[in-house]
């Protein structure tokens, strides 16, 4: 869980109705330290968890928790487990499938799940839940969208594959991008909340791998979301990366 402590009320904040401190019993009230002044508390030890992603030697679906690793500079194991490894592995896995991400000793599964808890541990989620819930929609339309990506994508059948390819290429692309370049335009260059969420993020991290599945560049006849991949392969963190990750074809 993100490392997060309950705020403090207010310095000079009223007590809560009916809760006023009772006096100091007579004679009882505590002597200053040497000075004048009390000493200052320690502050408290931030805790320090450990995390582990397993995958595989590709970007996919585990590349959006790497950037949001990188953007938060949270020190992480990249287990990218190869494929004489993972029939000895799968039955460790929670439902025998990657990726997977074990926090201080636990795994968990579900990538959209992982992403959403690293985003609140780096401070990319909402501040109501009304925000939270603007992100959600976003990130879930991309995943959709990448579903039908790879429906199309991982069909065995070549006779198939080509009739669905038709479809793909000629409805299910175009309506998905123009909606999402609408929502980037209406949003100051961004997906949700007109500010940088982890919907920028995870739409970055995981554009590699649509258009490895489409084996062409989606987003080139829609600036606005290039705009936002390019925004998000900028910053920093994110840049160093880029520039140190094994390269990959997916």
């Amino acid at each position: 869980m993100a490392d997060e402590a309950q705020a403090p009320p207010a310095e000079g904040a009223p007590p809560a109705e009916g809760a006023e401190a009772a006096p100091p019993a007579e004679g009882a009230e505590a002597a200053p330290a040497e000075g004048g002044e009390a000493a200052p508390a320690e502050p408290a030890e931030p805790i320090k968890h450990s995390y582990t992603l397993f995958y595989f030697n590709v970007k996919a679906l585990a590349e959006p928790l790497r950037y949001l690793f990188a953007y938060g500079g949270i020190e992480y194991e990249d287990v990218r487990v190869t494929r004489d490894e993972w029939p000895a592995l799968k039955p460790t896995m929670p439902m025998g499938q990657m990726p997977v991400l074990e926090v201080d000793g636990k795994r968990v599964h579900q990538s959209i799940s992982m992403a959403r808890f690293l985003a609140k541990t780096v401070g990319l989620t909402g501040t109501t839940p009304w925000e939270d819930l603007q992100i959600d929609i976003v990130v879930d339309t991309i995943n959709d969208f990448r579903l039908k990506i790879a429906v199309v994508s991982y069909e065995p059948e070549d006779e198939i594959k080509e009739k669905k390819l038709v479809t793909l290429n000629a409805e299910v692309i175009p309506f998905y991008l123009e909606k999402l370049e609408q929502t980037v335009k209406d949003n100051d260059g961004h997906l949700a909340l007109n500010k940088l969420t982890w919907a920028d993020v995870y739409f970055a991290g995981i554009t590699d791998y649509m258009n490895y599945m489409v084996k062409r560049d989606l987003l080139e006849p829609y600036p606005a979301l290039r705009g936002v991949v390019d925004a998000i392969n900028a910053l920093e963190p994110i840049k160093a990366w880029i520039e140190k990750r094994p390269a990959t074809e997916v």
